[in-house]
């Protein structure tokens, strides 16, 4: 069978919206794909193309470095860790502030919490993550107030810790959590509280049968919003763990700016996508069971 030929307002609809979404998707192709296409190219080299003058050799050698070089193993664990602890509390902290901010809030109030909410966007991150050295080092700020009300409590310096790099990451990606469960928390429907409430429901059963399922969507974009930049973050753990701080962010900011080995620090990379997308097919499954009657 042949498709029927489309009516000239169909066709003019159809000319629009690619005219409207052409220069998007070209922006995508020209700053997203295909920069991610030549690094492509570059992990299955044997060395970095510089200056031209020798001819390129094709190698997947770069993708054996986990086998070759066991303590990556080390090092990709403690990025999913950050990862992972740094998407738990941004979801601890940030779906009551989502609710607080879509059910408690009004008018000019909630304007000024938006403000503070999205005001770490607007700061310097190099600036953002220098401050918290002045908080969590030992003599610092917060150690300083805590002698002020207790003069023989011991030093809570804790710069150059695992903690300490958490704290940056949570601080530095909140608001995208925050946002992601306000548009969610926001759709709910009065109504459906209100008959939570005239069954006998108390707050914690309405939160968690209610709210918490429908919010599920904004958790779920949030978590991968936060997840997939934290495992390769480098300004945080190099700035605030110190010593410590060696993640797979930081270990790919060297292959290319210290031992110019772009083939390697490339493939690292790809590596490490595999390994994230990875984790979200394993709970794939799951999460679309919960989403889908969620959303129904």
């Amino acid at each position: 069978m042949t498709a029927a030929p489309m009516s000239r307002p169909d066709r003019r609809r159809a000319l629009g919206t690619a005219a409207l979404l052409l220069p998007a998707y070209g922006w995508l192709l020209v700053t997203v794909f295909l920069p991610l296409g030549a690094m492509v190219v570059f992990s299955f080299l044997k060395t970095t193309p510089i200056g031209g003058s020798k001819p390129l050799v094709f190698t997947t050698h770069n993708y054996l470095a986990f086998i070759e070089r066991p303590y990556l193993v080390d090092v990709a664990w403690t990025s999913l860790r950050l990862g992972f602890w740094t998407t738990l509390l941004c979801a601890l902290i940030g779906l009551p502030a989502a609710l607080a901010l879509a059910r408690a809030t009004r008018g000019r109030f909630r304007q000024v919490l938006f403000l503070l909410t999205v005001l770490p966007f607007w700061t310097n991150g190099l600036v953002r993550t220098f401050s918290w050295t002045m908080l969590l080092r030992e003599g610092g700020i917060l150690d300083d107030a805590l002698h002020l009300v207790w003069p023989s409590a011991g030093s809570i310096g804790l710069l150059y810790t695992f903690p300490a790099i958490v704290i940056g990451l949570v601080h530095a990606y909140l608001p995208y959590m925050i946002l992601t469960c306000y548009l969610a928390v926001s759709s709910i429907e009065d109504g459906l509280i209100d008959a939570a409430r005239s069954l006998g429901a108390r707050g914690p059963a309405v939160f968690l049968t209610v709210i918490l399922p429908l919010a599920l969507p904004g958790l779920v974009s949030g978590a991968i919003l936060i997840f997939v930049p934290v495992i390769g973050s480098f300004m945080e753990p190099r700035i605030l763990g110190g010593r410590i701080g060696v993640t797979m962010g930081t270990v790919i900011e060297d292959q290319f700016t210290q031992a110019y080995n772009w083939p390697l620090g490339a493939a690292l990379s790809f590596t490490m996508l595999g390994v994230v997308l990875v984790i979200f097919a394993l709970f794939s499954s799951v999460l679309r069971g919960r989403l889908m009657p969620a959303a129904a």
